[in-house]
């Protein structure tokens, strides 16, 4: 099936939608369904794009991104810019006005000090907020009125649209979560469950790694949306099992990130209940190299940490072969046909921040068995497995369960055989590997292994707070509830100084230069992120299903409350 035939199908559901919506709740239930099972309905507690997604059919930012990447207000009257005052003419602060008459789902009024109060959470050094790179360079938030809000940076910044922009850092109810703040926000159960939003839906039931129950809110601001009365979030299974159920069976109304093989899609929309849709953007299927040691003889709260840099993987050559290794035009043919692009890039898109950086696109066996040669990493025992100064290439290689990530483990694993690099695979129920649970060891947070594998993306048009997560000091650990964002432990003071460099500069050409340099460093310079897919985004909705535009810059979910039935 065609890209362009299955984007059509997203432009076509929108186009059909009636002239006036009918009255809220009027079009009775919608099934959605997402193989990854949510956790928690906190984004600032999980950086699971499971749990942010579904967390946004309750909890709203001031303002999105739409389906071209535009900013798009919400719970604010306007985007602020320079030209409507917004943003101050020196980009040091930006002042955010609510919509007068907002009520949060239990009737009392969304305030400024909800907005101010969402910052001071997440901002809280004690409390591991997984979206901490939105606030980067923030040292003030104030409430100018009850409307109002300023933040101010530390720096002139010229994209001031990290806070309270995007399904990732939506405003959270200061009544509801103020003795949940530091170290106690993991402990708050209730309120991470069941966060009192904005957004279209309540909800009525959360059973964690499994089903949300939700019905509309009766107080959100549009008094002809939702459309439908309630709504079940279900989670779990695989991407196979969630296609079917939209395009062969029916018993579900919407399937996020069916990674299928372009054939399996195929096969499935002739069942004739739905449609799959696609959509380029940001998406990047990457091996992240893990730069310390995950071996569990380390004492507990030791491993994974920068105290132990890693025995092997901290050398260039050894990661550099490992991508040199890899066919990535057949991992696309394989897992995603027209839906997928090789990439040597973390930023693929959009054009002004995507390096020219190509080196990695073709497979060069010979030329990674010498390098390995030229570093000292020999066969020295005969076993087939290099090895140096008494240390072996042997590496736990770790993924979600689902069918293509299976596929792309087994031919990496066969490439990396040939040379002379042992691996052992392991792969965890997605709930679990995206999970932020602190206590459970097969996070992905806390990377208990050598290599993993996942894709990740950024929300907007502006690469800065996704760039910015690989600062020093980010990293999962103990003293953070092995929440943070640096997921591979890089650490470069040169890095960071691009960071800030990134963050105080305004002309967009020079933006996009610095973006491209630090994409390079992270890839092509050091070889600690090995980008293999960038990916095109593929859901699939029923054919009675209207209103839904698929959006690879924020939430997939952003505009659930203009979903229709079609009868």
């Amino acid at each position: 099936m065609k890209l362009k035939t299955l984007m059509l199908g997203a432009a076509a559901s929108f186009a059909l939608a009636p002239a006036a919506m009918a009255e809220r709740g009027s079009d009775g239930h919608v099934n959605i369904i997402y193989w990854q099972a949510p956790s928690i309905l906190n984004p600032y507690l999980s950086s699971g794009t499971k749990d942010i997604e579904s967390a946004s059919l309750v909890v709203e930012p001031l303002g999105r991104y739409d389906q071209t990447g535009a900013l798009v207000p919400y719970l604010a009257t306007e985007i602020p810019t320079v030209e409507n005052g917004g943003v101050s003419e020196d980009l040091t602060s930006i002042t955010w006005k609510i919509k007068d008459g907002l009520v949060w789902s239990d009737g009392s009024p969304v305030t400024a000090e909800d907005v101010k109060f969402t910052a001071d959470y997440c901002m809280n050094p004690e409390g591991g907020c997984a979206q901490l790179a939105k606030f980067d360079g923030v040292t003030a938030v104030e409430v100018l009125d009850p409307l109002t809000v300023k933040v101010t940076f530390g720096q002139p910044t010229p994209n001031p649209y990290g806070p309270f922009m995007g399904g990732q850092s939506p405003i959270i109810q200061k009544a509801q979560f103020e003795n949940c703040t530091g170290a106690a926000a993991s402990t708050c159960t209730e309120q991470n469950f069941a966060p009192i939003g904005t957004g279209p839906f309540v909800v009525d039931e959360f059973k964690p790694n499994d089903v949300i129950s939700m019905s509309a809110n009766p107080n959100y601001r549009d008094p002809a949306k939702p459309a439908f009365a309630t709504l079940t979030f279900k989670g779990g299974g695989d991407a196979t099992a969630a296609g079917r159920a939209v395009m062969e069976t029916g018993e579900f109304d919407y399937a996020w990130n069916l990674q299928l093989a372009p054939d399996v899609l195929a096969r499935m929309a002739e069942g004739g209940m739905g449609t799959p849709i696609a959509a380029f953007g940001t998406l990047v299927e990457r091996l992240e190299m893990n730069m310390t040691n995950p071996s569990p003889d380390l004492p507990e709260g030791e491993r994974a940490t920068v105290a132990h840099p890693h025995p092997f993987l901290s050398d260039i050559n050894v990661r550099k072969a490992l991508s040199m290794a890899i066919d990535r035009e057949l991992l696309v043919e394989v897992g995603y046909g027209q839906a997928g692009r090789p990439t040597c890039n973390l930023v693929p898109a959009p054009a002004l921040y995507a390096s020219d950086n190509t080196e990695c696109l073709t497979q060069d066996i010979a030329g990674a068995n010498a390098l390995l040669d030229e570093a000292g990493w020999v066969d020295s025992d005969g076993n087939g497995i290099r090895d140096k100064d008494g240390v072996e290439l042997s590496i736990l290689y770790q993924t979600s369960t689902n069918a293509v990530r299976q596929d792309f483990q087994a031919l990496i694993k066969q490439w990396w055989s040939e040379i002379g690099v042992e691996t052992e695979l392991r792969n965890i129920d997605a709930s679990v590997f995206f999970g932020g649970d602190p206590g459970s060891p097969d996070t992905f947070q806390k990377f208990y292994a050598d290599v993993e594998m996942y894709a990740n993306n950024f929300d907007g048009t502006d690469p800065q707070a996704y760039l910015a997560m690989y600062r020093c000091g980010n990293e999962p650990k103990p003293s953070s509830q092995w929440q943070g964002e640096n997921i591979n432990r890089f650490c470069d003071p040169e890095y960071d100084a691009l960071i800030d460099e990134l963050a105080r500069t305004g002309s967009l050409e020079e933006r996009g230069r610095i973006a491209k340099q630090m994409n390079d460093m992270l890839t092509k310079d050091t070889y600690t992120i090995l980008p293999l897919v960038d990916r095109g985004r593929v859901s699939a909705h029923a054919n009675t299903l209207g209103g839904v535009i698929l959006n690879t810059w924020d939430s997939e979910l952003w505009n659930v409350a203009d979903w229709y039935r079609i009868d």
